[in-house]
């Protein structure tokens, strides 16, 4: 014993063992890990519909100590009415009339295909 200290209470023995050494140390490491892996994605996927660079602004977030400040500066600069809208799925029609106002398909290929299409639906 160290003068009126008792080696339970200086910090080093409080958690001893398997399961404590699991819990607050691998184990909050892999947590916080997850967690920043987490934010990580969600930014990725924002600034993606942002038209922003999606990859650099995903590692910046996920980088160990400064993660926090580049997440905080992402939402910050972030541009807030500029989400581009994700199309649910063109239909053939729209594929169709795409092509043929490209100038791809020729009008006589463009009725035939039509008609096609309307016989389909």
């Amino acid at each position: 014993m160290n003068g009126y200290m008792h080696p339970y209470w200086d910090g080093h023995h409080m958690f001893e063992g398997w399961p404590a050494s699991l819990i607050f140390g691998w184990g909050m490491m892999l947590l916080w890990l997850i967690v920043f892996f987490a934010i990580g994605v969600l930014v990725y996927r924002d600034a993606e519909r942002r038209g922003m660079n999606g990859p650099l602004w995903f590692i910046l977030v996920i980088l160990p100590m400064v993660g926090f400040i580049f997440l905080i500066l992402y939402l910050v600069l972030r541009e807030p009415g500029r989400v581009q809208a994700v199309p649910a799925g063109d239909t053939a029609m729209d594929v169709l009339r795409e092509r043929y106002a490209r100038g791809e398909i020729g009008e006589e290929e463009f009725r035939k295909r039509e008609k096609e299409l309307e016989r389909r639906d």
